[in-house]
C-alpha cells in the first residue's frame, strides 16, 4: 500500500489488525510529500510508478492508501493493471448519510479529493437527500506527517476547519484523507459527543479481506506475516514517527525516484 506518507499507515494498521497473516510492503513517497497540491498528471505518474515497484515484488493486490491519489489515478491504475486487484480510498459518504440525523454531513480533505471524479461520483449516488459541507483542510495532513497531533496549532486548524461544519449542522464527520485518522481524537473532543466521526480505513481493510477471499488470494494461516517499509525520504525520520504512530517498531529502508521508476537505495526488509 502507498501514500505520500506517514498518513496511510492509519490504513496499513487495520489490515494487518484484520488480516495478521498476510504480509505487506507499504510505501510511503515523502519526496512528494503531501499530495493534495499536485496536479492529476503528477499524481498518476506517480501513482503508476509506485504500482510497478510493487509489482516487480511480487504484491497480489496494491492499496491505494491515500485519499488524494485515489480520486486521481484509482481508475487509471485499474486500467493500466487489469490483473491486479487495485483498492483506494473512497469517502464514507454513503455510511454517513445513513447514519446522519440532521441531514447534514461535514466532510474533511485536500482539494484534489474534492475535485476528483471519485468524490463527486459519490456524493452524486449517496447525498441526494442530505447537504455536504466540503471543508478543505490546508495544513492539516503536514501536522501529523510533522509528529504534531496535539498543540495550540492543531487546535486552532481544527477550530477553522471543524466550526463552520458544526454551525451549519453537521452531525456526522468523514474524514477523507488518511493522515486525519492520526487526529481522530483531537477531531472528536473538538466537535464534541453528539457528533459521529467516521475514519473509512476498517472498512477498506473489510473490503480487501473480502476481494481477497473471493479470487482464493488469501495467505496461508500458517504462514509468518512480514512487514516491510520503503520511503523516499529518511528512513530515520520516517521510522520514528511511523513508530510513535502504529504502536510498534518500524524500520524502513529508502528508495529514490530516477524519472518515472524507483530504485532502491537499500533492499526492503
Amino acid at each position: 500500500m502507498f501514500d505520500s506518507g506517514v498518513g496511510g499507515l492509519s490504513v496499513w494498521r487495520e489490515i494487518v489488525r484484520r488480516l495478521p497473516t498476510e504480509s505487506t510492503l507499504y510505501f510511503a513517497d515523502q519526496a512528494h510529500v503531501p499530495y493534495g497540491p499536485r496536479p492529476v498528471d503528477e499524481l498518476r505518474r506517480l501513482s503508476e510508478g509506485i504500482t510497478r515497484f510493487f509489482v516487480e515484488h511480487d504484491c497480489k493486490a496494491v492499496v491505494v492508501a491515500c485519499n488524494t491519489a485515489s480520486a486521481a489515478a484509482l481508475k487509471y491504475l485499474r486500467e493500466t493493471f487489469p490483473t491486479l486487484v487495485v483498492i483506494g480510498m473512497e469517502p464514507a459518504v454513503k455510511p454517513a448519510t445513513a447514519r446522519t440525523r440532521s441531514r447534514v454531513v461535514g466532510v474533511m480533505a485536500t482539494p484534489a479529493t474534492f475535485q476528483g471524479r471519485l468524490f463527486q461520483a459519490t456524493a452524486g449516488r449517496f447525498a441526494a437527500h442530505v447537504r455536504l459541507v466540503n471543508q478543505v483542510c490546508d495544513g492539516l495532513a503536514e501536522q501529523v506527517e510533522s509528529g504534531v497531533l496535539e498543540g495550540p496549532e492543531v487546535d486552532a486548524l481544527l477550530a477553522r476547519f471543524l466550526d463552520p461544519m458544526l454551525a451549519a449542522g453537521a452531525d456526522t464527520v468523514v474524514l477523507a484523507c488518511t493522515h486525519y485518522a492520526f487526529l481522530i481524537d483531537a477531531i472528536a473532543r473538538r466537535a464534541g459527543p453528539g457528533v459521529e466521526v467516521i475514519d473509512p480505513a476498517p472498512a477498506i481493510a473489510r473490503h480487501l479481506a473480502n476481494l481477497l477471499a473471493a479470487k482464493n488470494l488469501l495467505a496461508a494461516s500458517a504462514q509468518p506475516a512480514s512487514h516491510a517499509f520503503v520511503t523516499t525520504g529518511a528512513p530515520p525520520t520516517f521510522d520514528a514517527l511511523a513508530a510513535r504512530l502504529v504502536g510498534a517498531p518500524v524500520r524502513s529502508s529508502a528508495a529514490q525516484w530516477h524519472d518515472d521508476r524507483i530504485e532502491m537505495v537499500s533492499r526492503p526488509g
